[in-house]
């Protein structure tokens, strides 16, 4: 069993690359075992096909230096809080047993970006519970819980507990998200124009970024919300006295 650093659990394939690409190639780069786990396929995306984001996804997550991406092919737009979802995302979390879970932030213009959260907060919880029993590869998973789950900004901003220096790897960023040509603004692609099929949003991502930059006295940032205290380690500050 192969576990890893990190889960970052995203409702659709392009959700992760576009609020955390930044972060995931940072952890990666510092030799983190990164997964992501897309909730759906995102059939019920405006533009481009299931085939074609599988595709897309795959080559973003090289970008990325991404170690494992798993699809749950929970139906797009109904990311229902029921037992059989939450047995799928108990069974990775118990699988791999990440020290640290990211998700989405819990208020959004996307509904399924909302219901994801509930789905994570509530799977983590109980993949903890001895009692709860999910079966992997044939046999009673024993539980485990991440220790955090950081989550992280899309459509609607939040006040963040921190943000993560991306200004090495937002190139990175930038790369991964521009994989998914079906869904972002790509020259001579056809299809109808969505909000973020436009060429501005791109603009719109790189303002974001050097907003949260600016905060931290960066050139790239990217902010995260925790709704527990996070131990600050001083010395990170005190370097040189």
């Amino acid at each position: 069993m192969e576990r890893v650093d990190v889960i970052v659990f995203a409702a659709h394939p392009d959700d992760a690359e576009l609020a955390m690409g930044g972060t995931i190639a940072r952890l990666s780069k510092e030799g983190k075992k990164i997964m992501i786990a897309d909730l759906t396929e995102g059939e019920m995306g405006t533009r481009g096909s299931v085939e074609l984001r599988r595709e897309e996804a795959a080559a973003a997550s090289k970008i990325l230096s991404v170690n494992i991406r798993e699809n749950l092919k929970i139906p797009d737009g109904n990311i229902l809080l029921s037992d059989d979802n939450l047995r799928k995302v108990v069974g990775l979390i118990r699988k791999y047993r990440p020290s640290i879970i990211f998700a989405p932030y819990k208020n959004d213009r996307h509904t399924d970006h909302i219901d994801t959260f509930h789905l994570i907060k509530k799977a983590n919880f109980f993949a903890g519970v001895g009692k709860y029993s999910v079966i992997i590869d044939g046999q009673h998973s024993e539980f485990y819980r991440a220790s955090k789950i950081f989550y992280y900004m899309q459509t609607y901003e939040f006040d963040p507990t921190f943000i993560t220096d991306i200004s090495a790897h937002f190139q990175e960023k930038i790369a991964a998200i521009k994989a998914y040509g079906s869904q972002f603004y790509s020259p001579g692609q056809t299809g109808p124009e969505t909000m973020i099929s436009s060429k501005g949003f791109f603009d719109y991502i790189e303002a974001r970024a050097k907003v949260y930059g600016f905060r931290i006295k960066k050139d790239y940032g990217e902010p995260f919300f925790c709704e527990e205290d996070i131990e600050l380690d001083l010395s990170n500050y005190l370097k040189g006295f």
